[in-house]
């Protein structure tokens, strides 16, 4: 038996960080099949389900007060898992509705629109989430929940509220008969206006979501 397994075992699952641990590793495991892409056609509903679960998680960090590690700088991890191959076969898998538009910071005054993509959300987040984990189950339990509380704060909070936006968007559009045209065009290098995002906007949801939803193409 491992030394996470044996961890596991003997905490309490009542425990604010052992909750916080299992919704963070049950994402990384979820996320890590869907980019197989042995269901595609499930694939954004799922992925909608998974990051509006993991936010749960990153609520419950923001709501707490704040965690402090035990020491002044963090242990050493090694090299980080390499999110490449991740990030590319979401890039594949998402290819018709991977580029979303966002607004960076809501409460600053007349900022224009970015290009984004869930793609990359997903491959920022799954590597924030696993550099906690990997301090978690080298037992350093205390490190791991100020490292997912901060970044939280600092990354993958607003990068995955983004994310479900995008994918709430899309089911929502299917769902409601409201196909988008085409993003033809539309990239991450692309510095966008509100009028260059309208001129974009056109047709992808229908036959590469709709039907899998069962919903009749128009």
């Amino acid at each position: 038996m491992s030394d996470a397994t044996l961890n596991k075992v003997t905490e309490d699952p009542n425990d604010f960080d052992v909750q916080i641990a299992d919704q963070v590793e049950s994402f990384i495991v979820a996320v890590t099949e869907v980019a197989k892409g042995d269901e595609p056609d499930s694939a954004v509903p799922f992925l909608l389900l998974e990051i509006s679960q993991l936010l749960l998680a990153g609520g419950r960090l923001g709501a707490h007060e704040d965690i402090l590690p035990a020491d002044r700088y963090e242990p050493d991890l090694g090299p980080e898992p390499d999110a490449d191959d991740l990030r590319e076969r979401f890039a594949q898998l998402l290819e018709p509705v991977d580029v979303y538009s966002e607004v960076f910071d809501p409460y600053e005054p007349r900022k224009a629109p970015v290009a984004c993509r869930i793609s990359d959300d997903l491959a920022d987040i799954l590597t924030d989430l696993r550099h906690g984990m990997a301090h978690y189950c080298a037992g350093r339990t205390t490190e791991a929940m100020w490292w997912w509380q901060f970044s939280y704060f600092s990354n993958w909070g607003s990068t995955a509220a983004a994310a479900l936006r995008a994918l709430q968007s899309l089911v929502a559009h299917v769902r409601l008969d409201q196909p988008l045209p085409a993003l033809d065009g539309l990239d991450t290098d692309q510095d966008l206006s509100e009028e260059t995002l309208a001129e974009e906007a056109g047709r992808v949801m229908a036959e590469e979501i709709g039907a899998p939803l069962g919903l009749p193409s128009v």
